[in-house]
């Protein structure tokens, strides 16, 4: 059990994370895995703004806009390198969760998800992934709901 679904077993949620050993590192890779639309995948994407972490939620059919970014969470907006990822989400790049990370992270999600009944996201591991509705994902994130796509 790895250690964002021990996270999620103590939290009491009753979300069921799912193992594919093909991958998931990438949006088409999940939704291949899953068997779903690519835009039901959620890419937990990290950046860097004004100097800070923040996470952006993105449909897995959408490219994120930085600028648009910054003009929510600050500029300058760079994507976050592997080590600044991890230790703001105490995850690595490709299995990084929507939410229960290491630290207190400004999420920011992509309103093209609130489109789908359900979504899947990253489980902790570039191998593993959960379905859940946008709403709650939405509010377990504690996100921002914003146009973010380019």
């Amino acid at each position: 059990m790895g250690r964002f679904e021990a996270w999620l077993a103590d939290s009491g949620l009753g979300i069921t994370v799912k193992q594919f050993p093909q991958g998931t590192r990438t949006a088409p890779d999940a939704a291949r895995a899953v068997g779903c639309d690519v835009g039901q995948i959620v890419k937990s994407l990290v950046f860097m703004a004004a100097g800070a972490p923040v996470v952006a939620l993105v449909s897995g059919s959408n490219r994120l806009d930085e600028s648009r970014l910054g003009s929510l969470a600050g500029e300058p907006v760079t994507k976050a390198d592997p080590e600044a990822a991890r230790a703001a989400t105490g995850y690595a790049i490709g299995g990084v969760p929507p939410f229960g990370h290491a630290t207190e992270v400004p999420v920011y999600m992509d309103r093209d998800l609130l489109g789908h009944r359900v979504v899947w996201a990253a489980a902790g591991r570039p191998d593993s992934v959960f379905e859940i509705g946008p709403e709650r994902l939405r509010e377990l994130s504690n996100a921002a709901v914003v146009d973010i796509k380019a």
